[in-house]
């Protein structure tokens, strides 16, 4: 198996690259690359930041495992939700460094992380499921509900506009756009900052924040595509 998800740890922040050469499309490998990088930013107690590759943070679901249709198209829809429900309920702070193109599961991973940093470009950002004829699963729909603006809720989800990194962060995919060189270095300056709250009181208030939502997107997963 090809690496594509790469794990470093300075001091208590863990980065983790996803580079597969190409959109960084949601495959199998991709999910258990994530998933495996995931437990050892967990054993570090580690804040953790989520980024990709130059240009594209992640284009979604691989399209042509999707097209396939069968157990294992539902089995990788499934799996995508539920890294984006561990996310949404990590024991440690997520920052996402979106470095450019981030679409459908992609900017469903942006609303699973707890600061989102983007970079300024004619980058796509947006979940646009219905624009190319899938309705948008109900747990994605949850998890824009929870972090996109009111105003935008409708016009991102069912209208599937597409926004730049400026009109991402009105929207509530992102927090705050910088530029592509300094991307990395603001990542790691909000990781060092969030580094110094006390974990164990981050993810008691994060689960009171988010107690809801993780119990209706963990019942709309299950309802989707089963246990």
């Amino acid at each position: 198996m090809s690496e594509i998800v790469s794990y470093r740890v300075e001091e208590n922040i863990a980065t983790l690259t996803i580079d597969d050469g190409k959109a960084n499309a949601v495959s199998f490998q991709f999910i258990e690359q994530v998933n495996a990088a995931l437990d050892r930013a967990e054993k570090d107690k580690a804040v953790t930041i989520l980024t990709g590759r130059p240009g594209k943070f992640s284009a979604g679901f691989d399209l042509s495992a999707l097209s396939r249709g069968g157990d294992s198209a539902t089995r990788l829809v499934r799996i995508g939700a539920q890294l984006c429900e561990r996310l949404l309920g990590f024991p440690t702070p997520v920052i996402a460094a979106c470095n450019g193109h981030s679409l459908a599961l992609g900017a469903l991973l942006l609303l699973a992380a707890d600061y989102r940093i983007g970079t300024e470009g004619n980058y796509k950002i947006g979940t646009n499921e219905v624009a190319i004829g899938m309705p948008l699963p109900y747990f994605g729909v949850e998890l824009a509900r929870l972090r996109l603006s009111p105003l935008h809720f409708s016009r991102a989800v069912a209208n599937a506009e597409i926004y730049n990194p400026q009109g991402a962060v009105e929207a509530g995919f992102l927090d705050v756009v910088v530029s592509e060189e300094e991307l990395m270095e603001t990542a790691v300056q909000s990781a060092q900052g969030l580094a110094r709250l006390d974990m164990a009181a981050h993810y008691a208030t994060k689960m009171r924040v988010r107690e809801k939502a993780l119990s209706t997107i963990n019942e709309a997963i299950e309802k989707e595509y089963g246990a």
